[in-house]
C-alpha cells in the first residue's frame, strides 16, 4: 500500500514537472524523431500529432504531444520512457530540462544567444545554407532528421527557407551550440556574419584558430576582464536604463554604425530590450515589432523589377505573400527616396473597407511604423474628410480607391484640399484584376495614362514633364474575361497590363508554391418540386423555364417590370410573389426545407404588415389577388411544415455536404476548413444547421459564418468588427469551420485551411482560384458540391479550362519580345485613352440633353397612383432625393424601420415611408441636421418621362435628370417661422 502511495506521489511529481516546464519543452522538442521512440502512445494519437506537425509546425505539435503524454492513466515507467525518447530523438536539451541539469545561469546565457540569432536572422538567412548544414551535421549540431529536413527545404523552397529551418533547429540544442555554430560559420568563411554575431569589426584579421579554440561563458571567445563585464547580459540590462552608450570594449567604437556596416549597437540593444524571455526562446524568428522583412526566394524574385523602379503586376496564388512583398517594396522605395533627399509618398489602394484595416494592422504598420508614418482611411473613417491633409502628413496611406479618386478629381477641378497624382511616388493596387472599364481602379489609372502620354509630347517639345508614381499591381489571378481562346485570353490580360502600365507580369506557378490539392465534384440527382402552379393559373402565366432556377427568377423579374409599366396589378403582385417562392425553392435545394419555409413565412408576414397602418385608422386597400395569395400560403402552410419535417425529403445536396464535412473532420487530426455558399441567408442557416446537428459535435466541428457588410440584401449585413472577431476566433482555433459568402474569397486575411468546399457556388475562374487558394495547407482538399438547377458542376469544368487557358496566356505574354510587348501596350493604352475621351464627350452631351424635372412623373409601383413630379424632388449632398412638399406628406404613411441603419455623418434613416393606399414602400425618413425628410428610392416607382414609362430603374443615376439642390437655410427658415406661428 505504501509502495502504491509512493508511486502515486512520484507520478504526481513527474506530471507537475512536465507542466512546470511545458513552455520550455515545446520549444525544444523535435517531434518527429521523438515520436519514433515513444512506445506508450497509441497509433491514432501519433497520427494526429504528425498531422499537427505537418499543418502547424513543431511548436503546436510539441504542445499536443505533451498533452498526450500527460493523459492518464499512465503506464508504468512512462516518465523515464519519455525522457529516453527525448534523448534518442534529437531533443537532449528538453531531456536536460526535465532532469534538472542546465544551471540557471547557463539557461540565461543560452537565452541571450537564442535572442541574438533570432534578432540577426534576416542577415543569417543569406548564408550558404547547404555548406553550413553539412558542417553542422558533421559536428553534431544537427541530427539526421534535422539534416534531412533542412536539405529538403533547400531543395523545395530554396536556400533562404532552408536557412530559416536550420536556425530554428539549432537553437533547440543544449547550451554550447552557439560556440559550435560560430566554428561552423568560420569554417564556411562567413566572416561578415561572424562580425554581426560577435559585434567585433576586426574579424577579418582574426582568421587564426586561437580565437575559436578558447571558450568563455557566452560567445565562445576568451574575453579580458573589461570585456567580460561588457557581455551581452550587461548590454541588455544597460539598455533598459540609459539612453546613450559609452564606447564598447568589444568594438572600441561608440554606438554609431559599426565598421562592418550591418548593424549598430544602438539598434541591437533597443531591439533586444523589446524581447521578453519567452519571445527570445520562441521557435520562429519573429519580433512583435516586425522590424525586419524577410522574403522567401520566390517573393524576392517577383519583387525584383519593382525594386528597380519598374511598374509591374505581381501575380501569386492566395496566401503566397503578395502583400508582404508589397511591404518590402514600399520600404525599399521609401528608403531609396529618403537617401536621395526626395521623400516618397505611398498609397495602397483596396476595393473593400475591411481590407483597409487588415493591411494596416497586420502588414504595413507592424513592419514600417518604426521608420515611417502609416495611416489608413476608408468610408468608415472620419479621416476621409481631411484626406488631403492625411496624405501630406504621412508616408504611407492605405485607403479605399474611391476616396483617392474623389480627391484626384477635386485637384483636377481646381478645388482646395485635393490630391494630385504627382504628389505620390508609389501606388499599390490590391486585387488589380479589377482595373477594367467602369471600375474605380481604372478611373485612377486613366488619369495616369493620360498624363503619361501628355508627358511624351512635353518631352518632345523639351518642356518640363509632370512626375508620375510607380505602379505596383497585386492579384491572385487576372482571369481571362470570358475568353474562349488563348488569343482572347492574351488580349484580356494584356489590356489589364496596359491599364496598369505594367512592364512585366511576375508569376510563380501554383505547383511550385504548394502541393496539388485533392479535388472532388459531388453531383446530386434531380427531384420534381412545385408549389407555384396555382399562382400561374391565377395570373394566366406560362413560364418556359424550370422552377427553382436562375432563369425562372429573371423571367419573374421581367414580368413584374412589364406589369408595373402596363399597370397590370394582378400580374405585378403575382410575379413578385413568384420570385420570392422561386427563391425559397432555390434555398430548399441548398439548406434545410424548414429554413426555406421560415424564409417564405417571414416574407408573407412582411406583406401582411404592409397592409396594416400603425395606428389602425388608415384603410389600406387589399386587392382580390392579394387575398388569394395570402389565403393560398395559409392553406398550404401546414402541409409545407409537415413536408419540411420529414427527413425523407431532405435535399440530396445537404446530405452530400454532411458526408463531406464528417469525412474531413474524421480523417484529419486537426481539420480547418471553409464552406463557400451563394447567399448570406444560406451562410447563416448552414452555420446554424451544423451547430444544431449532434453528429458534427461528435467530431468537434466548431462552425461560424462570415458574410458581407453591404446593405444590398434583405439579410442583415455583418459589420467589419464582427467579421474581424470571427476570423480572430478562426485563427485561435475557437472556430474551425467557416461558412462564408464570396466576401471570404478575395482579400480577407484567413489562415491556411486544409479543406475548401464550394457548396452550390461557382462564379468565374478568378473566384475559383481564390477559393482554392484558401486551402493552402499540405494535403488540402477542394470539393465542389452540386446543387439542383445550379449548373455548378458544368461551370466548374469551364473554370478549370479557363484557369489552364490563363496560364498559357500569361506564358505567351512573358515569352513575347520586349518590342512586341511595348507595341501592344501602347496600342491598348491609346485605345483606352480615346475611349475615355469619347465617354467624356458623351457625358457632356448627355448633360446637355438632361430632361427637365417638370417632364418627369412618378407613380406608385404597386397601385399606379400618381405621386409627384420631378420638380417636387430636391437633392441633398448630391446623393439623397427628398420631397418636402406639403402635398406629398398627405400621400404616405410612416412605419418603424426594423433594421435601423448606422449613422452616416450627420444624417440617419429611422423610418420607412409607404403608399397610404396600398402599403407599397416608397423610401425612408432620414434625419438630416435636426430635421426629418422623406427620402425616395426610385426602384419603388414607375417613372414616366415625356409619356415613356420606365419600370427598371434601380438607382437614381439611371435617370437623365438633374434635380434642384436642396436649400437647407431656406427650408429651415420656413420651418422655424412655422414653429413660431404655432407657438404664438
Amino acid at each position: 500500500n505504501s509502495i502504491h502511495c509512493l508511486q502515486k506521489d512520484l507520478e504526481t511529481t513527474d506530471n507537475t514537472l512536465i507542466k512546470t516546464f511545458r513552455h520550455r519543452l515545446k520549444e525544444k522538442i523535435s517531434v518527429g524523431p521523438v515520436l519514433n521512440h515513444l512506445y506508450f502512445i497509441s497509433h491514432e494519437d501519433k497520427e494526429r500529432i504528425l498531422q499537427k506537425l505537418k499543418t502547424e509546425g513543431d511548436a503546436s505539435a510539441a504542445n499536443q504531444l505533451i498533452d498526450v503524454v500527460l493523459k492518464k492513466p499512465h503506464p508504468e515507467g512512462w516518465f523515464r520512457a519519455f525522457v529516453d525518447a527525448l534523448i534518442h530523438g534529437d531533443s537532449k536539451y528538453a531531456a536536460m530540462v526535465l532532469e534538472g541539469s542546465p544551471k540557471p545561469e547557463e539557461e540565461e546565457e543560452n537565452d541571450y544567444c537564442v535572442a541574438l540569432v533570432r534578432l540577426l536572422a534576416p542577415s543569417l538567412v543569406q548564408m550558404k545554407t547547404a555548406d553550413v548544414c553539412c558542417e553542422c551535421f558533421s559536428l553534431g549540431l544537427l541530427g539526421q532528421d534535422d539534416n534531412d529536413k533542412v536539405l529538403a527545404e533547400i531543395d523545395t523552397q530554396g536556400p533562404g527557407r532552408g536557412a530559416g529551418e536550420l536556425l530554428r533547429r539549432i537553437v533547440r540544442r543544449p547550451p554550447g551550440w552557439f560556440s559550435t555554430f560560430l566554428q561552423v560559420l568560420k569554417k564556411t568563411e562567413h566572416y561578415p556574419l561572424l562580425r554581426e554575431l560577435t559585434g567585433d569589426p576586426h574579424w577579418c584579421e582574426q582568421q587564426g584558430e586561437t580565437g575559436l579554440e578558447k571558450k568563455n561563458n557566452l560567445c565562445g571567445y576568451e574575453l579580458t576582464a573589461e570585456e567580460e563585464a561588457w557581455n551581452w547580459k550587461t548590454l541588455y540590462i544597460a539598455c533598459l536604463h540609459i539612453s546613450t552608450f559609452p564606447k564598447t570594449p568589444l568594438t572600441g567604437h561608440s554606438s554609431t554604425v559599426c565598421e562592418c556596416g550591418l548593424l549598430t549597437w544602438m539598434q541591437l540593444l533597443f531591439r533586444l530590450a523589446d524581447l521578453s524571455y519567452s519571445e527570445a526562446a520562441a521557435e520562429a524568428p519573429r519580433s512583435p515589432e516586425k522590424t525586419e522583412i524577410v522574403l522567401r526566394d520566390y517573393q524576392m524574385e517577383v519583387a525584383r523589377p519593382a525594386l528597380e523602379g519598374k511598374n509591374i503586376i505581381i501575380c501569386l496564388p492566395t496566401g503566397s505573400g503578395k502583400t508582404r512583398a508589397a511591404v518590402y517594396i514600399t520600404k525599399k522605395h521609401l528608403d531609396s527616396r529618403r537617401e536621395a533627399g526626395s521623400p516618397g509618398k505611398v498609397v495602397v489602394l483596396v476595393n473593400k473597407i475591411p481590407l483597409v484595416e487588415q493591411h494596416y494592422s497586420t502588414e504595413f504598420l507592424p513592419y514600417l511604423k518604426q521608420t515611417y508614418r502609416v495611416e489608413r482611411v476608408s468610408g468608415d473613417s472620419q479621416l476621409k474628410i481631411s484626406f488631403a491633409k492625411t496624405v501630406q502628413k504621412n508616408d504611407i496611406i492605405i485607403c479605399t480607391a474611391q476616396i483617392l479618386e474623389n480627391y484626384l478629381e477635386r485637384a483636377e477641378n481646381g478645388e482646395d484640399e485635393g490630391v494630385k497624382m504627382s504628389d505620390l511616388t508609389l501606388i499599390i493596387i490590391d486585387e488589380c484584376h479589377h482595373t477594367q472599364k467602369g471600375g474605380v481602379y481604372n478611373h485612377i489609372m486613366m488619369r495616369y495614362l493620360m498624363q503619361k502620354h501628355k508627358n511624351l509630347r512635353l518631352k518632345k517639345e523639351q518642356k518640363k514633364t509632370v512626375p508620375l508614381p510607380q505602379i505596383l499591381g497585386l492579384t491572385a489571378s487576372p482571369g481571362v474575361g470570358g475568353a474562349n481562346t488563348v488569343a482572347k485570353a492574351v488580349e484580356h490580360i494584356m489590356r489589364i497590363c496596359a491599364n496598369l502600365d505594367a512592364s512585366e507580369i511576375m508569376t510563380r506557378s501554383q505547383e511550385e508554391d504548394r502541393k496539388q490539392q485533392r479535388k472532388t465534384i459531388l453531383t446530386v440527382e434531380n427531384k420534381a418540386e412545385t408549389i407555384m402552379n396555382a399562382i400561374h393559373n391565377e395570373a394566366k402565366l406560362s413560364p418556359i423555364c424550370d422552377l427553382g432556377s436562375q432563369n425562372y427568377e429573371q423571367w419573374a423579374v421581367q414580368k413584374e417590370r412589364q406589369a408595373a409599366k402596363e399597370e397590370d396589378k394582378t400580374v405585378r403582385v403575382c410575379a413578385e410573389f413568384l420570385r420570392r417562392y422561386n427563391e425559397g425553392l432555390i434555398l430548399s435545394n441548398t439548406i434545410r426545407m424548414s429554413d426555406a419555409l421560415s424564409y417564405l413565412n417571414k416574407f408573407h408576414e412582411e406583406q401582411i404588415k404592409k397592409k396594416t397602418s400603425v395606428d389602425g385608422e388608415q384603410n389600406i386597400q387589399i386587392t382580390d389577388t392579394e387575398r388569394f395569395l395570402f389565403k393560398l400560403f395559409k392553406d398550404k402552410k401546414e402541409e409545407l411544415e409537415t413536408f419540411s419535417k420529414n427527413p425523407k425529403y431532405e435535399n440530396d445536396s445537404l446530405s452530400k455536404l454532411r458526408e463531406q464535412i464528417l469525412r474531413e473532420f474524421s480523417s484529419r487530426g486537426q481539420a480547418r476548413g471553409i464552406i463557400f455558399t451563394k447567399t448570406r441567408h444560406s451562410a447563416i442557416t448552414l452555420s446554424q444547421w451544423i451547430q444544431e446537428n449532434p453528429k458534427f459535435a461528435d467530431v468537434e466541428v466548431k462552425p461560424s459564418h462570415v458574410i458581407g457588410g453591404g446593405d444590398q440584401s434583405d439579410t442583415k449585413p455583418m459589420t467589419a468588427a464582427e467579421q474581424k472577431d470571427v476570423l480572430k476566433k478562426f485563427r485561435a482555433g475557437e472556430v474551425n469551420l467557416l461558412v462564408a459568402t464570396t466576401v471570404a474569397e478575395e482579400g480577407l486575411d484567413i489562415p491556411a485551411c486544409n479543406f475548401v468546399i464550394r457548396y452550390g457556388l461557382s462564379t468565374n475562374e478568378i473566384a475559383m482560384i481564390q477559393a482554392k487558394g484558401r486551402g493552402r495547407a499540405d494535403d488540402s482538399s477542394y470539393t465542389v458540391v452540386d446543387v439542383k438547377n445550379s449548373g455548378v458542376a458544368e461551370r466548374e469544368c469551364v473554370n478549370e479550362y479557363r484557369e489552364e487557358m490563363m496560364g498559357k496566356a500569361i506564358n505567351k505574354i512573358k515569352g513575347q519580345s520586349r518590342e512586341a510587348y511595348q507595341k501592344q501596350m501602347m496600342e491598348f493604352q491609346l485605345q483606352a485613352i480615346m475611349e475615355e475621351r469619347m465617354r467624356q464627350v458623351k457625358r457632356k452631351q448627355k448633360a446637355i440633353k438632361d430632361e427637365k424635372p417638370s417632364h418627369v412623373k412618378f407613380s406608385c409601383r404597386n397601385c399606379a397612383k400618381p405621386v409627384c413630379s420631378g420638380e417636387d424632388i430636391q437633392i441633398i449632398e448630391n446623393m439623397h432625393r427628398v420631397n418636402v412638399t406639403t402635398q406629398f406628406k398627405e400621400l404616405f404613411i410612416q412605419r418603424e424601420n426594423a433594421t435601423l441603419q448606422e449613422r452616416l455623418l450627420d444624417y440617419e434613416t429611422n423610418a420607412v415611408i409607404a403608399c397610404k393606399d396600398c402599403g407599397q414602400p416608397w423610401g425612408s425618413v432620414m434625419v438630416y441636421r435636426g430635421m426629418d425628410f422623406p427620402c425616395l428610392h426610385v426602384k419603388n416607382f414607375v417613372v414616366n418621362i415625356n409619356g415613356k414609362k420606365i419600370s427598371n430603374c434601380t438607382k437614381w443615376s439611371d435617370l437623365p435628370i438633374r434635380f434642384t439642390a436642396f436649400d437647407y437655410i431656406e427650408h429651415a427658415s420656413m420651418m422655424a417661422q412655422g414653429s413660431d406661428e404655432e407657438m404664438g
